[in-house]
Parts: structure tokens; C-alpha cells; sequence
């Protein structure tokens, strides 16, 4: 067991929260092109209200802990560690309910590299308490436009969790998928999972598109940012999104595990 105390630290130890790697240019320059409504930075939320860029710093400020001056503008950005521990009980409340009922759930990541072993702990969990871990569109084809321009991907499963793979990697046998914030996975998934007669997910949990691209269409989704992932925090405060957990999303996969053990003991789910 992790109590919140000792995960509290660990967060800040391992660069989860407190001084982050997240640059603080990156993080305005993301809050600035999202108050443009550009689609790469919106990743399938579709704001209601009009964000302005210093409206979106300050609810970075809020959710997040970041600097709300306009003029910190250089340097590592900052997260509150004790925001990050609200939302993280939060997060694990979720989970718990949804275990309660025994509903399905579909998990989708766009930072497997990092992240498929929390969210693979949490599809095990889930599935142990008698959750269907959903899998449709598995070898299905997303077409997503990248800084590289028009690439071809195919959705995989790895441990129940969705990933996006390069065509050839599936193939390959690699562990894991590619680092995409694209909407489009989550949106063929579940237009899959509707064309199949269902079931539909009760909890959609994962990170960037999967996250905005599930709530935006009504789907309970709950997940995990950085600092310069505003369209997740927007979809929260709007109400589509259910729970956000501020964290540095790029730091070393083993450096989850005291986050996986705590939420999974949380929400009862330990093994």
C-alpha cells in the first residue's frame, strides 16, 4: 500500500509533479494556439465558451498550480502536488464505481511508452472484478494528420489497453504504439463498438485524444495531463470530461507504479 503522504513525495521525487520537464514556453505556446481553436491542440473537444489565452492560463493556474503570471514565460513548469493528489482520489472514485457496477470500460493511450503498464494494471483490475475491458476495431486503420503530414496507422490492443501502431508494426511484434494526441482512435473505436451492436463503455479512461474524443461524443471519460495539455482541463471545467489528473505524462513507465498501487487500493481493486 502507498499512503497519500508518501505518494505525495514520491510525485515530486520522480518529477510527476512539483518542478516538471514540461518547458513553460511549450506550455503557453499550447494555451495560446488552443484559444485559436487549432484542431491539434483541441484534440476532439469542442469548447462551448470563448477561451481566451489568459482564461485558459488561468485554469491551468487552477487545476494545474502553474504560474499564472503571463510574464513567466521561460524555465520547467510547476504542478501542485496537492492538486494532483484531489484529482487523483478522484480519478480512483471512478474506477471504483465503476468496478461497483461491473460495467465495461474501454482504456486508450497515446503515451504508451510511458503509460501502458498504469493503465494495463488498471484493464487487469477491472477485468478481475468482473469489467468487460472493451477491444473493438482491433487491425483497424486511422488515417491522422501529423507534423509529418497524412500517416496511416492500425488500432492494437496491448494488456486491454488501445494504442495506435505504425502499419508495419503489427507485424513487428513491438511492445507498444505510437505517441499520437489525435481524437480519431477513440472515435473509430467506439463507432465500431456501436456498428457491432455494442456493449458501449461506461468509463472511457486514457490521456489526450482519447479523453476529449470520448467526452466530446458524451462518454464518461476520466485521465492524465501535462501542462500543456489544455483541451483536457477546458473539457473538465465545460463538464465533459470527468476528472483530470495533472502529472508529467513523459517521465520514466516505472516511475507510475506507486500511482497505479495507490489508485488501485483506493478504489479496492488491489491484487
Amino acid at each position: 500500500m502507498v499512503s497519500g503522504g508518501v505518494l505525495r513525495e514520491q510525485l515530486v521525487a520522480f518529477g510527476l509533479a512539483g518542478r516538471v520537464a514540461t518547458a513553460r514556453e511549450a506550455s503557453l505556446r499550447s494555451y495560446r494556439l488552443f484559444a485559436a481553436r487549432d484542431p491539434r491542440f483541441l484534440i476532439g473537444i469542442d469548447p462551448e465558451m470563448t477561451w481566451r489565452q489568459r482564461d485558459v492560463l488561468g485554469l491551468m493556474a487552477e487545476k494545474c498550480g502553474v504560474s499564472a503570471d503571463p510574464l513567466c514565460a521561460s524555465g520547467q513548469d510547476v504542478i501542485d502536488p496537492e492538486l494532483t493528489m484531489r484529482a487523483l482520489d478522484r480519478f480512483a472514485d471512478r474506477v471504483a464505481a465503476v468496478a461497483h457496477r461491473g460495467g465495461p470500460v474501454l482504456l486508450g493511450t497515446g503515451h504508451p511508452h510511458r503509460l501502458i503498464g498504469f493503465y494495463g494494471a488498471l484493464a487487469d483490475a477491472l477485468s478481475a472484478a468482473g469489467c468487460e475491458v472493451l477491444t473493438p476495431a482491433r487491425g483497424r486503420r486511422v488515417d491522422i494528420t501529423t507534423r509529418f503530414g497524412l500517416r496511416t496507422y492500425n488500432l492494437d490492443y496491448v494488456r486491454g489497453v488501445a494504442v495506435v501502431r505504425e502499419a508495419t508494426a503489427l507485424r513487428s511484434g513491438c511492445a507498444t504504439g505510437v505517441h499520437t494526441h489525435s481524437p480519431l482512435p477513440v472515435r473509430t473505436v467506439l463507432a465500431a463498438a456501436a456498428e457491432a451492436g455494442g456493449p458501449l463503455p461506461e468509463l472511457v479512461v486514457g490521456d489526450h485524444g482519447w479523453v476529449c474524443g470520448a467526452g466530446q461524443l458524451g462518454f464518461e471519460a476520466i485521465g492524465l495531463a501535462d501542462t500543456d495539455d489544455p483541451a483536457l482541463f477546458v473539457g473538465e471545467a465545460e463538464g465533459r470530461v470527468s476528472v483530470v489528473v495533472p502529472l508529467d505524462d513523459g517521465v520514466r513507465s516505472d516511475y507510475y507504479r506507486p500511482l497505479t498501487r495507490y489508485v488501485l487500493n483506493r478504489a479496492c481493486l488491489s491484487q
